[in-house]
Parts: structure tokens; sequence; C-alpha cells
């Protein structure tokens, strides 16, 4: 994780005025602005007087190697604390995680790149786990939404999620998701690089050995949903709050195809019934899709759980040398 000073900071490759039909004065590619919310090399952008606070609360929860046992801590918090907040919190799952952490201690990485992914870490019970969410609005102190996003993967969004799982594997810390997500960012900027880097996201979670549990906050559908930690892909446990919507298409859209021209008022038939039997949580937990469908209020309870069932887990890896994408 790198850390750059806000005011005087400065990391590059090739200096600002060096570059092609650019200045400084132009786009400073080397202040910590840049570096930290266009390219995400930096992780936390600071001042001086918080960089080294910043740096010891970062350190508190990463462990000294993968083998580390003494990582855990004792948990003063309740265990079965309620989060009954939580439902107002889906949209900036930063928030829900801050309540779901022992003592409301959430610690996020890479605030500033791709904010419309979560990532960073928390602790259930004492035990470290490295959290990746889907983020629809960003809210600011004053509980204002600072900025809005759609509920789409982008490769911006891919790529840090993906770094974050890799390091949370090799430092064998446990992943939690919390999925919102019904689409991918449809521009053709996000397409040069999406696709490299959705694939990037599924190789991590698919690959990563330790324990991994996902919970559906809102909606699930398609290939991202299934990218976002799904059992298709490794999670060890799956829950999703009761009124979750989870499928393979949105029902409008799925209406639209089913219908093939029909009135108005049989198209809302078929949109109907395609939501009841296809995309509700009952229908994606008699598929299998979830493990059980939970209250807001609980999930705090329900993780903790989940964690130290997956506490002990251990999973060979097939005899290669690594992965090539």
């Amino acid at each position: 994780f790198t850390f750059l000073e806000k005011e005087k900071g400065r990391l590059f490759v090739n200096e600002p005025d060096t570059l092609k039909d650019n200045y400084k004065e132009k786009c400073d590619t080397a202040e910590a602005a840049f570096q930290g919310e266009k390219t995400g090399n930096v992780a936390v952008v600071c001042n001086i007087d918080e960089i080294f606070a910043e740096i010891r609360e970062l350190i508190g929860f990463l462990p000294s190697n993968f083998e580390e046992e003494d990582a855990d801590r004792e948990c003063e918090d309740d265990l079965n604390r309620l989060t009954e907040n939580m439902s107002a919190e889906l949209t900036d799952p930063a928030l829900a995680l801050f309540d779901l952490a022992d003592d409301g201690n959430f610690y996020e990485t890479g605030k500033s790149f791709a904010k419309e992914m979560v990532t960073g870490f928390l602790r259930l019970d004492g035990q470290v786990i490295g959290a990746v969410a889907n983020r629809i609005e960003w809210i600011g102190e004053d509980g204002k939404p600072l900025q809005k996003f759609d509920a789409a993967l982008t490769e911006r969004g891919c790529k840090k999620a993906a770094r974050f799982v890799w390091f949370c594997d090799a430092f064998d810390i446990p992943v939690l998701t919390l999925t919102n997500t019904e689409g991918f960012a449809a521009t053709v900027c996000e397409e040069r690089r999406l696709s490299e880097n959705a694939a990037a996201l599924v190789s991590a979670f698919a690959s990563a050995t330790v324990p991994k549990v996902n919970v559906i906050t809102q909606k699930a559908y398609g290939s991202p949903y299934v990218i976002m930690n799904s059992k298709a892909i490794g999670a060890d446990l799956t829950f999703c709050l009761a009124d979750t919507e989870i499928g393979v298409m949105d029902a409008d859209f799925a209406a639209k195809i089913l219908s093939d021209g029909k009135s108005s008022a049989e198209t809302l038939s078929i949109r109907q019934k395609y939501a009841e039997l296809q995309n509700n949580a009952s229908s994606a937990a008699g598929r299998g899709y979830v493990d059980d469908m939970i209250d807001p209020s609980e999930v705090r309870k329900y993780l903790i759980g989940a964690f130290e069932i997956l506490y002990s887990k251990c999973e060979e890896e097939p005899s290669k040398k690594h992965g090539t994408i």
C-alpha cells in the first residue's frame, strides 16, 4: 500500500512536462490527486499530520505474514449486536461496513480511485476480514450524497477489487463481499479494458483459497453477479436480504424479449410473472444460489457465525506454478 502526502508528495515515471502535448499546469500527472484518483497507484492520500496515523491504523489490521496465528484480537463488541441502520446504508456500503465492524472500525483503502467499488479491512469477532463492495452512492459526513454511480461493474472497479482480493489471499485474510450490481459500464472507454479486468477479478475470487462469504444486498443480475464472488466461482457461503432481486436479467428486459410484440398489458403480465418466478430471493434460494435469506439488522450476527464456521478452512491447490490472468 502506497501513502502519498497530498500537498508536496510526487509520484511519477515521467515528469508531467516531459509528456507529449502536456505540461504541469495543464495536467500534473505526478501530484497526489492524480495518482490517487486516476491511476490507483496510491492507496491513501492525506496531509503530513495524518499520514503516520493512517499507516499505523492500516498496519494494525495486517498480519506480518500468511502464517501468523496471533493477528486476531479479543472482541469486546456484542457479537449479536443488531445493525438497525443497515437498510439505509446499502447504497453506500462503506457506511454498512462501519456498522458491521467490531466497534465500528472499518479502514477503507483506495478511497479516491474507483469510488464505485469499496475495499478495506474490518474485524468481526476480532478476526481480520477484507471487504469488497459495490457502491451506488457516495454519502458525505453530513448524510447527503456527494456522488452517484450506476449499479454496474467498471474496468477500474474490477482492477481495484482484483488487486485487493489477491492481497487478502496472499496474507490469508478471509474475504467478504457486499454485492449490488446489475450490469457492466457501457462506454467506449470502458470497453477497452473491461473484459480483461473483469476476467482478472473472476480469477482472483476463483483462485483465492481463503474463506469467502457473499451478501447480496439489493440487486444481482447476470454475469456481473457471477463475477462478484458468487457460488459459481467459489463463494463458501452466500446470504441475501429478503427483498433482493437475483437473476439472469432484469424483469423489464426479460419481458420485452418474451412478449415479442404483444400488447402492453400482456407485456406487463409477463414482467410480473417473470419477476415472481425468476428474480426474487426465494426462487434464488430454491435454486441453491443463496444459503439463507436474512434480515438487514442481523447481518453482523450471521457474518460472525459464517466466518467462525469457515475459520479452519483448508483448500488444496492443484500442482502448477501460477495462473496466466
